[in-house]
C-alpha cells in the first residue's frame, strides 16, 4: 500500500551526491511514508462497486463547494451548521436573501422551526468561475434525545433535499474518535500552479476521501448506528495556505470538499481539532461551527479553544498551533470551573504528547508535553485525545511527569534524522530502524540518548487498581494517539517504544475508535478499518461509586452547628458552611466515586475542626451591688450560652469562689458584712457538649453592707 516515489528521488539524489565527493559519508532518508490506494482497499473490503460509482461522482461533486458541516452544540439539546453559499444569491443584502435551514421531527418535518444564518464574507477566495462565496452558520436548539429530524438548507441553488439526523441519549452515549484525516495527503506532488498538480490534487482527494467515508460507515456499523458524534485530532485537509499555488486559500476547497462528502456526515456531527495543516487557513472557521468559541488559544487565524457538553461529559477542544499555554490553562480552569455538575473531562489537542512514532521523540512535541501535563492533572482531566503522528498509541495511566533539561525545538534533528535513516535504498516500514545504537561512542549520540531515556517518564506510571481490563478510580491521565483515519499518510513507530506506553500498532490501515460513555464508566476499543478487527485490548477507566454511609453521618452531626453559628468567626463559618453544602450535593450525587464521597467527607471534617479552633465569646462586662452580706452582679447581654462568675476577699482572688449562672442578675449570698468583695466575670459557649470561655471583665470592688 506504500508508495514508492521517494525511494526513487533518493536514490537519484545519492548518486547524485556521490558522485560529488566521497568525502563525507551521506544519509539517505526515512522510509517512505505509506499511504492507502482506494482501490485496494475497497477491494479488501469488497466496496470496489462503491468505488466505481464514487469516481464518476467525483467528477461532478469536486467543484462544489457548498457541501454542510455538523458540529456539537453547546450541549446535546442544540445542533450547530455550517455551509457555504455564492454571494450573488444575496447581494442586494435584503433578509429575504439570507439562506436559512429548516428543521423538524420526521418526515413531515412537524413543528419545523425556521432560521436565519449568520453570514460572513469568505476571504481572499474565489472558484476556478470566479464566483465568491459566503459562509452560513446556524445553532438549532431545543432538541428532544432520541428523537429523529429532518433538516433542508438554501445552498443557493434553492433548499436541499431533506436529510435525516437522529439525536442520541445523553445517559450511555458513544462517540467517535479519529485522528488525521488528511484529505489529499496522499498526493505526492508539491503545489505548483500547473494542471499536473491539480489532476493529482484531485486523485488524492478522490482516494483520502473514499477512505474517510470507508472509516465512518464502519465506525457507525460497529454501533448500530448508535454514533452521537466524531472527535477528530486535527488536520481535516492536507495542504497549507503557505503551501497552495501562489498561496492561494482557495486551492484547498476542493479538499474541504473531499473531508465533508461521506454521505454519514449529512447526519454525524464532527468536534474538529486544529492541526497543523488547518492552522494558517481561514478557511476552516468558515466550514465548521464551534459552539463555545473562544479567542484563547487563538492564533489570530482559526480562532481559539473551544467547548462543549454532552451528558456527564465535557470535552475539551484546545488549539495548540497556538503555543500559548498560559491561555489554554485560562480556558481549562475556566471551562471546568463553569460545568462541575460533568462526571468526565476529555481534552483534544493534535500533538501526541504521549504518542509513539514518528513525531513523538522530537523536542518541539516534549516541551509541550511537559508545559500541558500539570494543567490537565490540575484540572482532573480524565482522558487526552490527539493525532499528528497517523499511527496508534495508548499510554499507561500517568501522573506527575517531569521534564529533567531544557532542549530547543529544533535540538537533536540531526540524530533524529540519523535513527530513521533507511538505508541506500529506503523500502517501506512501520517500524523506523533505530540506527544509534548504545553502545555508540559519538558524543552527540549518546546526549540524544540520555535525551530519550529521560522522556520515557517511567516515574510518571501510576499503580493502579485493575479489575479486568478497567482501572479503578485512577488519579492519573489516560493519553492516546488515533492513527489515520484515512490512509493518506502514515509514520512509523519509533524504534525504543516508550516505557509510558502500553499499547502501540502501525500496520498501515485505517483505524478509528469507539469510546463509550456510561455513569461510570469510559471504555475504549480501537478498530482498523479493512476488516474491523480490534488493534488493541479493550480499556476502560471506571470511576466506582462511593459509599455515603459516613458522610451522611457526619452531616447529621452538623447540622447541631448551623444553630450555633454565632460562636464562630464569620470567616470559619463560611468555610464550613461551603463544606457542609458540597457534602450534601456529593451525598445526593447518585454518581459521586468513591474518591469524591472520601473528599467530601474529609473536608467537611477539616471544616469543622477548624470551627472549633476560632469560637468567638464576647468580653463580659459587669456592675456589681452591694446589699446586706450580699452582692449582686448585673451582667451586660451578650449572645452567649452563660456566665462565670468569680469573687474573692481580695484582689489576688486567693481561695476564690466561681457560679456558674445562664442569668444576667446573680446574688452572692453570705459574705462578711464590712468586708471588700472583688469580682470578676467571664461569658462561656458550649459547642458540642464543651463550655469555651472568653476573657475575664475587669476586677470590680465593693463593700459589703
Amino acid at each position: 500500500m506504500r508508495s514508492n516515489w521517494r525511494k526513487q528521488m533518493m536514490i537519484s539524489a545519492l548518486a547524485l551526491t556521490l558522485s560529488a565527493t566521497n568525502v563525507a559519508p551521506v544519509f539517505a532518508s526515512a522510509a517512505p511514508d505509506g499511504k492507502t490506494n482506494a482501490a485496494d482497499i475497497a477491494q479488501t473490503m469488497g466496496t470496489t462497486a462503491q468505488w466505481n460509482r464514487w469516481e464518476k461522482e467525483w467528477e461532478t461533486l469536486k467543484n462544489d463547494w457548498t457541501q454542510i458541516s455538523l458540529s456539537p452544540g453547546s450541549n446535546a439539546t442544540e445542533l450547530n451548521f455550517a455551509w457555504y453559499t455564492p454571494k450573488q444569491t444575496n447581494d442586494d443584502h435584503s433578509n429575504a436573501n439570507v439562506p436559512k435551514l429548516i428543521i423538524g421531527e420526521g418526515h413531515n418535518m412537524k413543528n419545523a422551526k425556521v432560521y436565519e444564518a449568520e453570514q460572513t464574507a469568505v476571504k481572499d477566495e474565489q472558484d476556478n468561475n470566479g464566483e465568491t462565496y459566503n459562509s452560513n452558520k446556524v445553532t438549532a436548539t431545543g432538541l428532544k434525545e432520541n428523537k429523529t429530524y429532518y433538516y433542508s438548507y438554501d445552498n443557493g441553488n434553492g433548499y436541499t433535499k431533506p436529510a435525516e439526523y437522529t439525536t442520541k441519549s445523553t445517559n450511555n452515549f458513544s462517540f467517535a474518535f479519529v485522528g488525521d484525516p488528511q484529505i489529499g495527503s496522499s498526493n505526492e506532488l508539491k503545489g505548483k500552479d500547473t494542471k499536473e498538480f491539480y489532476d493529482a490534487q484531485s486523485n488524492a482527494v478522490k482516494s483520502d476521501a473514499f477512505n474517510w467515508s470507508s472509516t465512518l460507515n464502519a465506525a457507525l456499523e460497529k454501533t448500530d448506528d448508535q454514533l452521537s458524534f466524531v472527535v477528530s485530532a486535527g488536520d481535516q485537509i492536507q495542504t497549507t495556505k503557505k503551501k497552495l499555488p501562489n498561496k492561494d486559500a482557495s486551492k484547498s476547497e476542493i479538499e474541504y470538499t473531499g473531508y465533508l462528502s461521506p454521505e454519514a456526515l449529512k447526519s454525524l456531527p464532527v468536534a474538529t481539532t486544529v492541526g497543523n495543516h488547518d492552522a494558517d487557513n481561514a478557511n476552516y472557521t468558515y466550514h465548521f461551527n464551534r459552539t463555545n468559541a473562544s479567542e484563547l488559544g487563538s492564533n489570530k487565524v482559526v480562532g481559539g479553544d473551544y467547548y462543549f457538553k454532552y451528558g456527564n461529559a465535557l470535552f475539551i477542544m484546545l488549539n495548540t498551533q497556538d503555543t500559548n499555554v498560559a491561555e489554554h490553562k485560562q480556558f481549562i480552569e475556566q471551562t471546568v470551573a463553569a460545568n462541575k455538575d460533568c462526571k468526565w473531562r476529555i481534552v483534544t489537542l493534535h500533538q501526541d504528547i504521549y504518542g509513539s512514532a514518528e513525531h513523538s521523540n522530537e523536542p518541539e512535541i516534549t516541551n509541550l508535553r511537559y508545559q500541558l501535563t500539570p494543567i490537565f492533572e490540575q484540572n482532573d482531566i480524565d482522558a487526552v485525545l490527539t493525532g499528528h503522528d497517523h499511527a496508534y498509541s495508548r499510554s499507561k495511566m500517568l501522573l506527575g511527569g517531569t521534564k529533567a533539561n531544557d532542549y530547543t525545538d529544533d535540538e537533536f534533528d540531526a540524530e533524529l534524522e540519523k535513527d530513521m535513516d533507511a538505508g541506500e535504498n529506503p523500502t517501506t516500514k512501520t517500524v523506523a530502524p533505530g540506527n544509534i545504537k548504545n553502545d555508540s561512542t559519538d558524543e552527540k549520540d549518546q546526549k540524544y540518548l540520555a535525551y530519550l531515556k529521560s522522556i520515557m517518564d517511567e516515574k510518571a506510571i501510576e499503580t493502579v487498581k485493575k479489575q479486568g481490563s478497567s482501572v479503578i478510580n485512577p488519579e492519573g491521565v489516560l493519553y492516546m494517539t488515533a492513527g489515520s483515519s484515512s490512509g493518506s499518510k502514515y509514520y512509523d513507530l519509533v524504534p525504543r517504544q516508550q516505557t509510558y506506553i502500553a499499547h502501540r500498532w502501525q500496520e498501515d490501515v485505517p483505524t478509528y475508535s469507539v469510546v463509550d460513555v456510561t455513569e461510570n464508566s469510559l471504555t475504549i476499543n480501537t478498530y482498523r478499518t479493512d476488516n474491523d478487527e480490534k488493534i488493541d485490548e479493550t480499556f476502560s477507566i471506571t470511576k466506582s461509586k462511593g459509599d455515603t454511609t459516613s458522610l451522611n453521618a457526619e452531616i447529621k452531626a452538623s447540622e447541631s452547628i448551623v444553630k450555633q453559628k454565632d460562636a464562630y468567626t464569620t470567616e470559619s463559618y463560611r468555610v464550613f458552611e461551603q463544606a457542609l453544602t458540597g457534602a450534601k450535593e456529593v451525598a445526593a450525587d447518585k454518581k459521586a466515586t468513591k474518591d469524591e464521597v472520601e473528599n467530601a467527607l474529609k473536608v467537611l471534617t477539616n471544616a469543622k475542626a477548624g470551627l472549633e479552633k476560632k469560637v468567638v465569646v464576647a468580653k463580659a462586662s459587669a456592675k456589681l451591688k452591694a446589699g446586706k452580706k450580699k452582692v449582686t452582679v448585673k451582667i451586660k447581654k451578650a449572645s452567649v450560652s452563660g456566665y462565670q462568675i468569680k469573687y474573692a476577699s481580695n484582689k489576688n482572688f486567693k481561695k476564690a469562689k466561681t457560679r456558674n449562672t445562664r442569668k444576667t442578675i446573680y446574688t452572692i449570698k453570705s459574705l462578711r458584712s464590712k468586708k471588700k468583695c472583688y469580682v470578676k466575670v467571664r461569658a462561656y459557649k458550649i459547642v458540642k457538649g464543651k463550655k469555651i470561655y472568653g476573657s475575664y471583665s475587669k476586677i470590680l470592688k465593693v463593700t459589703v453592707k
